[in-house]
Order: structure tokens, then sequence, then C-alpha cells
């Protein structure tokens, strides 16, 4: 059974795919969210893994994309929904 979870819920060490890209809210500040998420490598069927969790509130997160590294805020990964990938497939 997969679990599909928002990014900002992942906890530390989960590895999955992406399977969206939304920004809530249809104000441009939702559109230039989604836009900077794309140009990140934050892409539907991108592979990513939680490297880390900051400090404070958890933020901001670090992530391995595919083959390299981003750090996001919570608020910002809110916005990605992302299939679980099963432990015994890694």
């Amino acid at each position: 059974m997969s679990t599909v979870i928002s990014l900002s819920d992942a906890r530390l060490g989960d590895r999955g795919v992406i399977t969206g890209v939304r920004a809530g809210g249809a104000d441009d500040h939702a559109a230039e969210v989604e836009r900077r998420l794309l140009e990140l490598g934050l892409v539907e069927g991108a592979r990513v893994e939680l490297l880390h969790n900051g400090l404070f509130g958890r933020d901001p997160m670090a992530l391995k994309v595919d083959d390299m590294r981003v750090a996001l805020r919570r608020h910002e990964a809110a916005n990605l929904t992302v299939e679980l990938l099963p432990e015994a497939a890694e």
C-alpha cells in the first residue's frame, strides 16, 4: 500500500517520489512559490529524501532531490505531495 503525504509532514530519513506540486491560493504569491519549487527541481517524479531538520520548528529542512541538495522551508514543502517508498525498496 502506498502512502502519500505532504512533504512538510515527512520525517527524517523518509524517501519518496514527488506526486504533486501545487501552491495553495490563486494569487501571484502562490504562482511564484510554485514556479520557484519547479525551478529547484521539485517536479513530479523527482525522488526526494529528508536529510536534516533545522533546530527551530524543524525549519528549514534539507532534502536530497535526485542528485542535488536543497534547503526548503516547511511552509514551502507543504505545497508538495510525496508518495513514500517502502523500506524494502531501499
